[in-house]
């Protein structure tokens, strides 16, 4: 489209003004070409014929959507006007200081604090790429510092800008910045001391001028170095062209360097007396301004701040005093007062009192100071001439060497400066910060301004050079062709100043000659460049002066000085008298020295861009021009090194007013920073660039219907831009992105205004045409009505006689009549028909039905019969799994009840020895007794050399099993060839297959008889064996019937005490027994196992050959056709012999399952050996440790046999339980026995005879495990582990063959019903079993009140509620029980907390023993592991929520049995008796208080980090409420590095997030208040990140946003209710948020709503509600900005709150934690151990 044809009416455009440099105007007829005159009226109402031709036509406004953009760069159309109104528009209307241009940060000084500089800004703005949030210094420096952290690329951030613009303010923030973000763990401080850099160089080197309060008149690099880990090491500071003369003179109002002041305004303070100075108005130098007071700034406490910020930097108070000495010299020098003596000569008075003071403190000679002050020397070839100077020329050399001493000691700070942020490790990166003038243009500029303006030249060229570069690789990687961009160079101005014979050369020159003069030069300027050079001209009115055309404008300079100040020429023989000196500080300035090599070498090798010419010697001094030209040079090669990021500071006024926006100042300084020159390049290419999604999503209102039904957005909106502009070169596609030419997008803008207002004239007019033909349709319905009922009452009186009547009545009859007739004939016609069809349909369903039948009847037979067999093989497995599991539980229970008793009866013995040894008579029976140990000992020592030879015979039986395992492994391949090769072969006629099939039938049948047979006798066999094992524990019972008598014969002692050491004997002697059984077992197994597989492996042989030649041979067709009807017939009543052929498949495939798990049975059962191998060192362990404590018989025996009379009673209960057991373990075994018959009788009604193969293969299998079983049982009592390991590979067994039978649902059920009937016998028994040992308890409580008064009783053993250890375990204890411990193994199925209770009944052994190192140690060494553990684990998220669940239950538990009445208020009489007895624990409760908090922050910590990341994109950027968009896109162009890398989170993200923390917190058992706390300081995080990142995103704040917002937060509150959280204060915390959300969609216009802003805002501070409104953005044309007033009305009403004026929330703040008490309800006596913590070596008491 040409832009011609934009303007139309009602379009406005940009027209010249002399004020406001340009002005709005609204086109009132529309343009055509040809037109003389655009008709205009302008904003005041007045009409303007505007001329435009042969003038060009005005630039075009852009449309009010995209005014207030981020970034100019996005605007349509990209010109000085729409900048300067997009400028404006930000920073007076929405107090925006900060706007992109492309790459350039434009920053507009306010002169006013903001708020926006906080460290919650830089953490917001940490980690974001440049385009999501608004124009900030912090994003320039966030992407300089991630540029650099990605690409391990060094950068530059180059801050220019006039005088006042807010350069080194900017510059602060940037290095701020990066020492923040980079903040390291070390105690170096470096961060600290790279800022405090900065007050000292601005005390040294910045002034007051008429421009700026804090002006730097210097230029500054600062280079601050990484490291690997991008931490700040270190720093490095160039300096660039101090403003030298400012020492000597100031203009008005202005005023020297910053310290000078500050030494005055301290001169009275102790330290500073020896100075001897006073008030800045009494010294030449420090009053020339004429003011020497800045308002609003305290030297003094400047001063102060100067100091300490020295003592940071590390230099001592002896440095700093040298330093101030030197510059007390300098403003005593500026006082030396000068008398002229005649015309040509001038002389000092010794008795000057400053002379003096200047020489006392530089420790100088008077006299020859005040000689060389007035005279020179000239050394020629021949002589020495000693030349007095005027009082003119004295002055200058005493200006000159106080310049030349300030400089030097401004260099020597600079270089301590950078020794004080020296680093010892490697610089892997760095990011320098470059402050520095900008162009400059005064009414009078000289050498100063030349130089700055240079250097500005090299700046603007290697931007416009990197801007290009930018362009270019944006176009290469979208695609685009490239084309050559006109850009200006301005390399023609710099060859001007610095090339061979340029005007830089020019100058040294003639500083070479000793006439040399500025006259002479500026004649050879005009010489060689007037006329010559378009960029040099000579000024008309003036003969002194030359002009150079800079890039930014014509600067005319002055060249008077310029040949002075490039010499910087002070005396040899007062530069001789302060080398002298006898002050180091000062002669150390001025002695010859070779420069020293900087340690902070950078890592760029940089080479002079021309070769540079020594100086032979001194008389060929370096000037000043040629210092700077090597130093501009560095610093280039520098920035060409780096990737460069802009900073360009404007000055909107010169009357320092906050937020006054003066458009011809900006304009002036656009023009000189470049500015304009990056929009003229963007607008010369494609400027606008949108992503396909945010163009589609903005213009799908101008796609048709078909170009929406494609599937391919980007073809979508290719379609729509060929249709919508039809001239191809005004847009290109690249890759992600639409390129638009400058105005394209206002175009499709208009084109998207215009349909939507077509859009609402059509509503409009729809919904008029609708109100009104409803209105029109009722009335007419109305009409209608009344003309109904008026001519129906009309026709009634005109119609109605009797004769009409009749013959109406007579005609309806006649009617019905023949209509009857009719249709009962048609009735009988379609019943007859559908009577017929009905016959032959039922026939024919009944037919299908009874063949249907008969199928399925048959079928259910054949599954009757197999489910059947399937069910009882179920049955029998579960059963017989559960009565060996039963069996195992009962033995084991019984075995413990029997070594418990084998303990007491050891008890009995200690207390007989007792009574023995209390007898004086029977010393004798003692010394035997003695003898019988020396025999236990020996014994001792012969069962550990069997127990030794036990253990290696056990290792070779274990290599003697892997090897048979490895033989089986061979085995099954060995089979598996063999059955592959042997299917090869089996391939014969079907008549001999069948034949074959039959006969192997009969086989099985006869070979299950002779098993059935076989079982029988061995059922007999064991079932003798069973009675035999009565009698042999009928015997057992009768002596210790024997042995309870002889027990209560206390005085036949001898007796008993030979009895029982039989006893001990008989124990010792079940070693070599245990031994020999294990080997018998073995060896039976082993019989067993290879039995099974016999017959397993001629099983599978026979029914892989019938499966094979079925599945590879014939096919069913072959086989019907071969075989005769009758054949067929008997094998249908025989049970289909396709349902058997299905059969052998699966049978087949269970065999092959079962060979292959055999190899993991066989690993698991060596498994099982080794258990037993270490279950009988534990026990040769324990009869070693019997042995010692029968070492210590006569200490132990006088306590013990008093229990032991009194337990003894307990014997026959246990013994009538033992009968018990063995009682229902015959009714079990005879259970089994009927169900064994009942699933015999069923397999013999099987008819089907290929059925009765796999049946009678499982009968086999079932026979052969229940003979495995019995033959178990029997040895059930003496071997119980065994019995146990068995039982657990039978297990194994049977859950293989379960997979094959899983289909089987119904039997299940059934046998399940039984199982359960089964359980509940065995439940009633286990009942009667503890009532049983009730009345134990019951029976020994009586003999032991019996006994009270013959022996003192032992308390019953109960546990209380501790665990005993030793101390020498408490490493394994916090080991074990904290610093391996995995939550997720814990929270499952144990109680809450339960390792803080473990850990508190240590505490609790420690305390009954009343040992307090021992109590003291441990609770240090479990203090010290959890604080372990949680640093090992910080971010473990679970981690932290189980150990601070176990501190808190810990504490608790520490609170709750500690005594105090307070905690014992709520315990139970029980927990007050297990409360401390020896030890008041409330220091430690403090220590545990302090380390919950201490894990309670860190908690809150990973949770903060875990959910963080989600919160912005879930809470702000995700539309939770489709078809609402709350966002604009904007166009806005990202640096190629700024990739948006992180993961797309949405509102779910955040709520699964909460449900994973809530549901972790539940699991760990925190406490609920507990959780409360943490889900609050949760949602105080997630409204705060979102309110910040609002406060900081203009293109968030609109309407729509709002609800997207407010939506999001209903989210949050169903959450909490969900949770039943809504008693957390969570919701309170999103307050501000919602507020915030709805000041976004409330009506902002009239007072009222200002009112009521006002009213409901209340947790929003005034600057906060301010920030919304001055951001609030219009998504569309048919919103409105709030305008200026009514914020103003809103800011006034908001003057009254007294609140903080802080813009950002802070989202590290922590609310304060409580930790309630909440007593246990656990009791101590019931916690038991899981063996998962492997805390076997803690014992409860």
């Amino acid at each position: 489209m040409a832009l011609a044809e934009l303007y139309t009416q009602y379009n406005r455009v940009w027209i010249p003004d002399n004020e406001e440099v340009w002005q709005s105007a609204e086109i009132t007829k529309n343009y055509r070409t040809g037109d003389h005159v655009l008709h205009l009226l302008l904003e005041d109402g007045t009409e303007l014929n505007y001329p435009v031709d042969p003038a060009p036509l005005p630039p075009l406004r852009n449309p009010d959507i995209l005014v207030g953009e981020n970034d100019l760069t996005a605007l349509s159309y990209l010109h000085e006007p729409a900048v300067l109104h997009n400028l404006k528009v930000r920073f007076v209307e929405s107090k925006l200081i900060y706007t992109y241009s492309g790459i350039i940060l434009v920053a507009m000084n306010p002169y006013k604090q903001l708020p926006i500089y906080g460290d919650a800004i830089i953490h917001a703005y940490s980690g974001q790429n440049m385009g999501d949030m608004d124009p900030h210094i912090f994003a320039v420096a966030e992407e300089a510092y991630k540029q650099m952290a990605r690409n391990n690329r060094n950068q530059s951030v180059i801050v220019s800008g006039e005088s006042g613009a807010g350069k080194t303010v900017s510059a602060r923030y940037a290095m701020r910045y990066f020492a923040t973000v980079s903040k390291s763990n070390s105690s170096a401080h470096v961060e600290d001391k790279v800022l405090a850099s900065n007050p000292i160089t601005e005390a040294v080197g910045n002034a007051k001028t008429t421009r700026n309060d804090n002006s730097s008149r210097f230029g500054k690099y600062t280079e601050i170095s990484f490291d690997q880990r991008h931490q700040i090491i270190g720093a490095n500071m160039r300096t660039y062209l101090l403003e030298k003369s400012r020492v000597v003179f100031q203009s008005e109002n202005e005023r020297n360097y910053h310290i000078f002041y500050q030494l005055c305004a301290s001169a009275l303070q102790p330290e500073f007396k020896h100075l001897k100075l006073g008030h800045a108005e009494e010294f030449n130098y420090t009053r020339m301004g004429g003011n020497t007071i800045i308002e609003g700034v305290d030297d003094r406490a400047d001063m102060m701040e100067t100091q300490k910020t020295f003592a940071l930097l590390g230099l001592k108070e002896d440095f700093q005093m040298d330093v101030f000495k030197i510059l007390a010299a300098i403003l005593h020098l500026g006082n030396v007062q000068m008398t002229a003596v005649g015309d040509e000569k001038s002389s000092v008075s010794l008795e000057d009192k400053h002379l003096n003071i200047f020489c006392e403190l530089l420790d100088l000679d008077n006299d020859k100071v005040a000689q060389w002050l007035c005279h020179r020397k000239i050394i020629t070839t021949s002589e020495t001439v000693i030349k007095p100077m005027t009082k003119l020329q004295a002055l200058n050399a005493r200006d000159a060497l106080a310049k030349k001493i300030y400089s030097h000691l401004f260099d020597f700070i600079v270089e301590r400066i950078n020794q004080a942020l020296h680093f010892s490790g490697k610089q892997h990166t760095f990011i320098g910060v470059l402050d520095i003038y900008g162009f400059e243009t005064f009414d009078v500029n000289s050498f100063e301004q030349f130089c700055i303006n240079y250097a500005n030249e090299k700046l603007q060229q290697q931007f416009n050079l990197h801007v290009f570069k930018l362009e270019q690789e944006e176009y290469m990687k979208e695609d685009i062709p490239w084309t050559l961009i006109d850009f200006y160079d301005n390399q023609p101005v710099i060859d001007l100043i610095e090339a061979k014979m340029g005007i830089l050369e020019l100058l040294d020159e003639e500083c070479l000659l000793p006439q040399g003069t500025d006259e002479n030069w500026l004649q050879k300027l005009y010489n060689n460049y007037i006329n010559k050079n378009p960029f040099f001209q000579k000024p008309k009115m003036s003969n002194t002066s030359f002009i150079i055309q800079h890039f930014a404008d014509k600067v005319e300079y002055k060249s008077e000085g310029f040949l002075e100040k490039n010499r910087d020429t002070v005396y040899e023989v007062l530069i001789d008298i302060l080398r002298n000196s006898k002050f180091h500080l000062c002669a150390d300035f001025f002695r010859d020295h070779p420069v020293p090599i900087s340690p902070f070498r950078s890592t760029i090798t940089v080479k002079s861009a021309k070769t540079v010419v020594k100086p032979p010697n001194k008389q060929f001094r370096t000037t000043v021009g040629s210092k700077f030209r090597s130093s501009l040079y560095l610093l280039m090669e520098t920035l060409n090194a780096t990737t460069p990021h802009y900073v360009r500071c404007i000055k909107p006024n010169d009357e320092k007013l906050p937020f006054e926006f003066d458009s011809k100042r900006v304009v002036q300084q656009l023009r000189a920073c470049g500015v304009l020159e990056t929009i003229r390049i963007s607008a010369q290419s494609y400027p606008s660039r949108w992503t396909y999604i945010e163009f589609f999503s903005r213009y799908s209102i101008l796609m048709t219907q078909n170009e929406l039904s494609l599937s391919d957005k980007k073809k979508i909106c290719k379609t729509v831009l060929q249709r919508l502009i039809q001239d191809p070169n005004q847009y290109q596609f690249g890759r992600t992105k639409i390129f638009f030419r400058a105005g394209q997008v206002a175009y499709l803008e208009k084109l998207r205004s215009d349909k939507l207002r077509q859009a609402c004239i059509v509503i409009q007019k729809n919904v008029r045409s609708w109100h009104q033909r409803k209105k029109f349709l009722r009335i007419k319905q109305a009409a209608v009505t009344i003309q109904q009922y008026f001519r129906g009452q009309r026709a009634v009186r005109q119609a109605i006689t009797a004769t009409a009547l009749k013959q109406a009545w007579a005609a309806i009859i006649i009617q019905k009549y023949c209509r009857g007739y009719i249709v009962r004939k048609l009735c009988q016609l379609i019943h007859v028909a559908a009577i017929t069809i009905q016959a032959y349909v039922r026939g024919f369903l009944a037919r299908k039905k009874f063949r249907k039948m008969l199928k399925e009847h048959k079928a259910v037979i054949l599954q009757k019969y197999a489910r059947a067999w399937l069910a009882r093989r179920r049955f029998q497995n579960i059963r017989r799994f559960v009565l060996n599991i039963q069996l195992s539980y009962r033995v084991q229970r019984l075995q413990k009840k029997l070594e418990d008793q084998n303990k007491e009866n050891h008890g009995l013995l200690e207390r007989l020895t007792h009574l023995a040894s209390t007898h004086a008579n029977d010393l004798d029976t003692i010394q035997k007794l003695e003898l019988e140990l020396e025999k236990l000992a020996t014994q001792k020592k012969t069962s550990e050399e069997k127990g030794k030879k036990y253990k290696e015979d056990t290792e070779q039986k274990l290599s003697k099993l892997e090897k048979q395992n490895a033989e089986m492994q061979e085995q099954k391949t060995f089979l598996e060839q063999k059955l592959q090769e042997e299917t090869k072969e089996m391939k014969d006629k079907m008549d001999d297959l069948t034949k074959q099939l039959f006969t192997d039938v009969q086989q099985e049948e006869k070979q299950r008889i002779i098993l059935e047979k076989k079982f029988q006798n061995e059922k007999q066999d064991y079932e003798k064996e069973i009675e035999s094992l009565k009698g042999e524990i009928k015997t057992l019972r009768e002596e210790k019937i024997k042995l309870q008598g002889q027990i209560q014969e206390e005085h036949i002692i001898q007796d008993d005490l030979k009895l029982e050491v039989g006893q001990l004997k008989k124990q010792a002697k079940m070693i070599p027994e245990l031994q020999k059984e294990i080997e018998l077992l073995q060896t039976q197994k082993m019989d067993v196992e290879k039995q099974v597989q016999s017959q397993k492996r001629e099983m599978r042989e026979k029914v892989s050959e019938v499966a094979k030649q079925f599945i590879e041979s014939y096919d069913v067709e072959a086989v019907r056709s071969r075989l005769s009807i009758e054949d067929l017939e008997h094998l249908n009543e025989d049970g289909e012999l396709w349902f058997a052929y299905e059969g052998l498949k699966k049978a087949t495939r269970v065999l092959e399952s079962q060979f292959q798990s055999q190899k993991e049975n066989y690993e698991k059962e060596i498994e099982a050996l080794n258990f037993k191998v270490e279950h009988l060192s534990q026990e040769i362990i324990h009869l070693q440790k019997l042995f010692r404590e029968e070492n210590d018989i006569n200490d132990s025996i006088r306590l013990e046999v008093s229990r032991l009379t009194s337990e003894n009673m307990m014997i026959p209960d246990f013994k009538q339980q033992i009968s018990e057991l063995q009682r229902q373990k015959m009714d079990l075994e005879q259970h089994l026995q009927e169900q064994a018959a009942k699933t015999k009788g069923k397999m013999e009604e099987m008819p089907n005879q290929v059925h009765h193969n796999l049946s009678e293969e499982g009968q086999r299998r079932t026979l052969e495990e229940q003979t495995e079983t019995h033959t178990k049982e029997e040895k059930q009592i003496v071997t119980i582990q065994e019995i146990q390991e068995t039982n657990n590979h039978l297990k194994e067994q049977h859950e293989i063959e379960n997979e094959v039978k899983s289909k089987i649902k119904q039997e299940a059920f059934h046998l399940t019903l039984e199982n359960m009937d089964l359980e509940e016998e065995l439940d009633m028994k286990d009942r009667v079993i503890k009532k049983l040992q009730d009345q134990i308890k019951t029976l020994t409580k009586t003999i032991e009140k019996a006994n009270d008064t013959h022996v003192p009783a032992l308390p019953p053993k109960e546990y209380i509620g501790m665990m005993e250890y030793r101390k020498e375990d408490e490493a394994r204890i916090i080991k074990n029980l904290i610093l391996d411990l995995k939550p997720r193994g814990v929270v499952v199925n144990m109680i809450p907390g339960l390792p803080a209770y473990i850990l508190f009944m240590c505490v609790r052994y420690a305390d009954y023993l009343n040992d307090g190192d021992m109590l003291k140690s441990f609770m240090s060494i479990t203090t010290n592991g959890i604080k372990q553990v949680i640093k090992e684990h910080a971010e473990n998220f679970e981690m932290m929520s189980f150990w601070l669940s176990n501190t808190y239950h810990f504490l608790n538990c520490l609170k709750q049995y500690s005594g105090e009445e307070e905690f014992m208020k709520q315990n139970t009489p029980r927990q007050n008796m297990n409360c401390l007895k020896h030890f008041d624990l409330s220091e430690y409760r403090q220590i545990l208080s302090d380390l919950a908090i201490r894990i309670y922050h860190q908690f809150i910590h990973v949770m903060e980090n875990n959910i963080q990341a989600m919160i912005v994109p879930g809470m702000l950027e995700y539309e939770s409420l489709q078809g609402i968009s709350g966002m604009k896109p904007t166009g806005f162009r990202k640096r190629s590095s700024s990739i948006d890398d992180t993961d797309t989170y949405t509102m779910t993200s955040i709520l699964q997030q909460l449900s994973y923390f809530y549901s972790t917190m539940c699991q760990n058992g925190l406490d609920t208040e507990l959780l409360k706390q943490a889900v609050k300081q949760l949602f105080f995080l997630i409204g705060a990140v979102t309110l910040n990142s609002l406060f900081l995103r203009k293109d968030m704040c609109s309407c729509r946003k709002g609800m997207q917002i407010r939506c999001n937060i209903s989210y949050l509150e169903e959450w909490l209710k969900e949770k039943n959280l809504q008693s957390s204060s969570a919701k309170e915390t999103l307050e501000p948020l919602s507020q915030a959300a709805w000041l976004l969609q409330v009506k902002k216009i009239t007072d009222d709503d200002a009112k009521e802003i006002y009213e409901r805002c209340t947790s929003l501070s005034a600057v906060q509600i301010v920030k919304i409104l001055n951001s609030y953005t219009p998504i569309d044309d048919f919103e409105k900005r709030v305008s200026p007033s009514f914020v103003r009305k809103v800011q006034a009403m908001l003057n009254n709150r007294e609140d903080i004026p802080q813009l950002m929330l802070d989202t590290k703040y922590l609310f304060q934690v409580t930790f309630p008490y909440t007593p246990s309800p656990h009791a101590l006596e019931i916690i038991q151990i899981p063996s998962s913590f492997k805390l076997g070596f803690l014992t409860r008491v």
